[in-house]
């Protein structure tokens, strides 16, 4: 967790006074809009573009290293977006202990870091039941969790181990090109795309 408050906050980012509480995302956002998490939103720039396109959604982005985080709340700061809140916190604490159950409209979980060696592959979430089950948890009834990723080996165990829990269901992910479905890619996989990688994608419904 981090340390004692910081002497400067940004309006727009969330410093719990108790990070042993169940955040209260209604009066953090100061209305009840449908709330939407990213969650490890690096440089912010799919939080941001959302933000923008859905004024009456709020959106939240968790994210662990503080220089990331306080780039995104300058440029929500200097944009003028009301309905964005950061929160620098662990992503896994987040979900296990932050972020109420039934909470949130979508999650989410976009080019996280795939651990290719071996040894470190014990640590993709997205292939953890226990994450899953959190996540499932913080989702409202018909929920949507949505994860990309350039990895070929992680996207394949996801996919492997989905089918074995009875949390959720796969459904379609229209082009955006055809059936106006906005998604904006994140800054790390506009990088990609330029270095000729290919995004794998997954959208699934809360059961």
């Amino acid at each position: 967790m981090p340390d004692a408050q910081p002497p400067f906050l940004f309006s727009n980012e969330i410093y719990p006074a108790d990070w042993f509480t169940v955040l209260n995302l209604e009066k953090e956002f100061g209305n009840d809009h449908p709330v939407e998490l990213d969650l490890g939103c690096g440089d912010g720039l799919f939080l941001v573009s959302m933000a923008r396109k859905f004024p009456d959604r709020n959106f939240l982005g968790v994210e662990r290293l503080l220089g990331r985080v306080r780039k995104v709340c300058r440029r929500v700061d200097r944009l003028g977006l009301p309905n964005i809140r950061l929160l620098r916190i662990d992503s896994n604490y987040a979900v296990r202990s932050l972020l109420p159950p039934g909470s949130l409209h979508r999650i989410h979980f976009l080019c996280p870091d795939p651990w290719p060696k071996k040894k470190h592959a014990r640590r993709r979430q997205m292939c953890q039941l226990d994450f899953l089950r959190n996540l499932h948890s913080l989702l409202e009834p018909g929920g949507e969790l949505l994860f990309k990723t350039d990895s070929a080996a992680y996207f394949a165990e996801a996919c492997e181990r989905l089918p074995t829990r009875d949390l959720f269901r796969e459904i379609e992910w229209p082009d955006q090109e055809e059936g106006g479905f906005f998604y904006p890619g994140t800054d790390f996989e506009e990088q990609w795309l330029k270095e000729g990688r290919s995004i794998r994608r997954l959208r699934l419904r809360k059961i």
